[in-house]
């Protein structure tokens, strides 16, 4: 099985910068894809960005230019850089694991969020 951990939220300034990071842990060969999510109240949970095994990303149009999806080898960390922030910004962020089952791939573990606050 596959763990995930986040870290790196907090509170900052518009117009100010934050990285993510989401650290995995257990069987992460198994390891497809991963996304970034976030949601904020009252608001349905939102694709931010995502980077699959062969180093493609994708990103919402909303924080396409400010934010950035990379990760180690070998899948150990996903980061999410995120610049030029803005109040909209602010939401609990999740990462989530897309898991390989031989030709299959299934929606795994989530972390258990972190929380960026964007005052402005």
């Amino acid at each position: 099985q596959v763990q995930l951990a986040e870290s790196g939220g907090g509170l900052v300034q518009a117009g100010g910068s934050l990285r993510l990071g989401c650290a995995a842990s257990g069987n992460i060969d198994s390891i497809n894809a991963m996304v970034w999510y976030r949601q904020s109240p009252g608001k349905e949970r939102e694709l931010v960005a995502s980077v699959n095994s062969g180093g493609s990303t994708n990103y919402a149009d909303s924080v396409k230019g400010r934010f950035t999806i990379s990760r180690e080898n070998a899948w150990t960390t996903v980061y999410l850089q995120m610049n030029s922030l803005k109040p909209d910004d602010t939401a609990v962020y999740y990462c989530h694991a897309h898991i390989k089952r031989g030709p299959v791939v299934l929606s795994g573990p989530w972390g258990q969020g972190t929380q960026v606050t964007v005052s402005s």
